[in-house]
């Protein structure tokens, strides 16, 4: 019983990771989750230092998805509006995208917001369509990046955490 248990845990973790499909913080989520398993289980071999380890990683991904965002931006020329009309367009576009396809509309809801949201602000503050476009590529190019970076470091957190919440 306590494989199967396990199993189903480690599939809902699984589930979660999805959430950064809609920009939803998912590796927040599954430290959460660990959290929660480990007062349930308190056999669990993992400590402050492992819990520690996985805020570290889970903080690093929002770190980085943002850091990323914004030098893809502001290679392609984007401005600090165009960066905030970037930040806005993908959070609306992934909710807009979200009941399409059983969520799988988030991600080209994203990225088109980032990129929609990107070259309207820059278009409002006059800048010529080629430059605002150029930028709002780069939104769109950072948003990819650093979700698929903060992606990875969630599916890092994971497997770290598989071996400590399978019995033994």
């Amino acid at each position: 019983m306590a494989t199967v248990l396990a199993a189903a845990f480690i599939a809902l973790l699984l589930a979660v990771l999805v959430l950064h499909l809609i920009s939803l913080p998912a590796n927040w989520i599954l430290l959460g989750l660990v959290a929660v398993w480990k007062w349930t289980h308190p056999a669990m071999d993992a400590g402050w230092w492992f819990f520690g380890l996985l805020a570290g990683l889970a903080l690093a991904g929002e770190i980085i998805e943002q850091v990323v965002q914004i030098v893809g931006g502001k290679r392609y020329g984007s401005s600090g509006r165009g960066l905030l009309g970037a930040f806005i367009g993908g959070f609306a576009g992934a909710i807009m995208g979200a009941p399409i396809l059983f969520g799988l509309g988030a991600i080209p809801g994203a990225l088109l917001g980032a990129y929609a949201g990107g070259l309207i602000f820059e278009l409002m503050h006059e800048r010529p369509f080629v430059e605002a476009h150029r930028s709002a590529l780069g939104n769109m190019y950072g948003r990819i990046l650093g979700n698929v970076l903060k992606l990875a470091l969630g599916i890092t957190m994971l497997v770290l955490s598989i071996p400590r919440i399978w019995p033994s």
